[in-house]
């Protein structure tokens, strides 16, 4: 099964890498947007599965994205992360819509995989 996967980071070099990291994962990037604004247009192109989300964004903070898209009929599963630690609790995470926080320096050692495979029903 191919799990299609919008990468939002506001560092291309970042989205690069994030980009060939998913892959080798067997998880597919079907766009990438450097900010919130084109991160909500992307996952409505593309119906992604996931949306690795960058928390710190120019324009719309990763919450704020996360949040916009709960609302909505198809909602992707997110991944929010960032250089900082998460302070929110799990509680908070999921009201934002968050399914999963990872730090981007563990984002190499992470289950990616099944971080963004479907909930089951």
């Amino acid at each position: 099964m191919c799990i299609n996967i919008v990468v939002v980071d506001d560092d291309p070099g970042f989205r690069r890498i994030a980009t060939t990291l998913l892959a080798a994962r067997g998880l597919r990037v079907v766009a990438e947007a450097p900010d919130g604004t084109s991160a909500l247009a992307a996952v409505r192109a593309h119906r992604p599965d996931g949306l690795l989300l960058d928390l710190h964004l120019p324009d719309l903070d990763g919450l704020v994205v996360a949040r916009r898209l709960a609302e909505e009929d198809h909602s992707p599963r997110v991944v929010l992360t960032s250089t900082d630690k998460s302070l929110w609790s799990k509680e908070e995470l999921d009201r934002a819509g968050i399914d999963f926080f990872v730090a981007k320096d563990r984002l190499f050692d992470a289950d990616l995989r099944s971080m963004f495979a479907p909930a089951s029903p």
